[in-house]
């Protein structure tokens, strides 16, 4: 006999681990938001093509930024508005994978306006799902480029009019008129019927991507009751009275398969340049002399996950650059992540530096392996994120108290007493690098010193920097068996 279980679909995780919060089981949405039915198509949708291995969601910035606490696939946070330039970069370098760009209509219609325009123009063979709710829904319910005339919001108190604040655009319409999508849909989420055949129009423009045709998207008339101030059940009667009479749900464009298949034409029309190619473009030159030789170190120190973080003005970013740059230099993968913000001048600015014999799937670092604290404010703000077993480097110079933990190791370096000692302030980052690498032995300092000698602007520093590099690493491996606090 068989017995149906009602259950959330195999592409949403058990347990929604991800999201702050007591309770696992519930996503972040409000009551009657649109948003938590796209999601749950979407994910059956990824279940029964067989695809969520090979799907990767992009987040936009709004209410959906956090698709990540909900979708078990790749999962891609952008800028505002730029879903669709990430997604044609993403596609383009994994063209086998299933991108899906989830936008809303703040966010595609108004900054994101030429990113979606140019991507469809392209016919960029992805995905795009445009949840429609005509406000900015995140960030306090604003007027967006999709507010209806005499509709009411936080920046229309007295409704939108054609006169000041010109006509809502109709997005689906606007890129029915270029000649590369080959499909665009709108429709509603209000009842079960219309449900359905959103659910049709996702697993269609999806399944076109799968196939290879090309740029499709889908329209979803989704309901805000937060935002619009008023009950579930009131939110979705207006959709159906008020917001369909202008934005009318149906197939504006469908050229059902007469399209030759967007990677066939890739493949006649675009030839993929050699490694060689791009070099001779770039106008570098690539030899023995830029390959470094990797250390023998120890297996704790292997594939590192970094924290690097002290106070704007510290060269906190830079020691990160040169740690990276000197990886690749020696043959490793390496990313480099910043952090840019009002923190930059006196907070905690900091960057994400992962070293690895392999390739790395994404720069940012969660778990982390080795953290250099610079300061105060930056041990005690990510002291707790290192694993155990982990590294922690100190600059013990500005930072008075112990390290909390018993579980890692920790090397306190007076790299701004060695700075000063040096009579260059400046170069305590450049201290704190020659100890790690010293007392780690991951890289040679000669791999750093070539990659200071890309990154540094001002050549007059070279001289310093490598004073200051071998100050540290001599520190390190001096003090070494001295400064290691291990607890059992």
């Amino acid at each position: 006999m068989v017995k149906e279980v009602l259950q959330k679909p195999d592409s949403f995780y058990d347990e929604f681990v991800r999201k702050p919060g007591t309770n696992p089981y519930s996503t972040h949405y409000c009551p009657g938001c649109g948003h938590g039915v796209v999601h749950k198509i979407i994910a059956e949708a990824m279940d029964d093509l067989g695809i969520r291995e090979k799907t990767v969601f992009v987040s936009p910035v709004g209410c959906a930024v956090f698709g990540y606490y909900y979708f078990k696939c790749g999962n891609i946070q952008v800028p505002h508005g730029r879903a669709p330039a990430a997604a044609t970069g993403i596609k383009r370098a994994l063209p086998h994978s299933i991108v899906l760009s989830y936008q809303g209509d703040g966010d595609l219609a108004a900054i994101g306006g030429n990113n979606i325009l140019q991507a469809a123009n392209r016919g960029e063979n992805i995905t795009v799902i445009f949840v429609n709710n005509a406000i900015y829904g995140m960030t306090g319910a604003q007027m967006a480029p999709t507010t209806l005339i005499g509709q009411k919001t936080t920046t229309t108190p007295l409704g939108r009019s054609a006169e000041n604040e010109g006509y809502p655009l109709r997005v689906s319409e606007l890129l029915a008129t270029l000649e590369a999508p080959v499909y665009i849909e709108r429709v509603a989420i209000t009842d079960a019927k219309h449900v359905m055949k959103a659910r049709k129009a996702i697993r269609r423009a999806i399944q076109n991507q799968v196939e290879g045709r090309g740029f499709s998207f889908v329209e979803i008339l989704a309901a805000c009751p937060t935002g619009w101030k008023m009950l579930p059940v009131d939110a979705n009667k207006w959709i159906n009275d008020v917001l369909m009479d202008y934005f009318r749900l149906g197939m504006l464009k469908d050229k059902n398969g007469a399209a030759k298949p967007a990677e066939a034409v890739k493949k006649e029309s675009l030839s993929t340049p050699t490694p060689e190619t791009i070099i001779g473009i770039l106008g570098e030159k690539q030899g023995p002399q830029d390959a470094y030789s990797q250390p023998v170190t120890d297996a704790n120190f292997h594939n590192p996950r970094l924290k690097i973080s002290g106070f704007g003005g510290q060269g906190i970013l830079l020691l990160g650059q040169l740690l990276a740059q000197s990886a690749m230099l020696s043959n490793y993968c390496s990313t480099w992540l910043p952090s840019y913000g009002p923190e930059m001048r006196g907070g905690t600015a900091n960057c994400h530096v992962i070293i690895s014999d392999k390739h790395i799937g994404s720069p940012m670092v969660a778990e982390t392996d080795v953290l250099i604290a610079m300061n105060l404010p930056s041990l005690d703000k990510f002291e707790h994120d290192v694993r155990k077993d982990g590294v922690i480097f100190v600059n013990s110079s500005l930072i008075e108290r112990k390290v909390a933990r018993n579980d890692v190791e920790v090397v306190a370096v007076p790299a701004t007493e060695i700075a000063d000692e040096l009579d260059e302030p400046k170069v305590a980052n450049v201290v704190m690098l020659g100890a790690y690498i010293g007392y780690t032995g991951l890289l040679s300092a000669e791999s750093v010193l070539a990659a200071a000698s890309r990154v540094v602007k001002r050549k007059e520093f070279m001289d310093i920097n490598k004073k200051a590099l071998t100050r540290g690493m001599h520190y390190a491996q001096k003090h070494k068996p001295q400064i290691v606090e291990v607890t059992a």
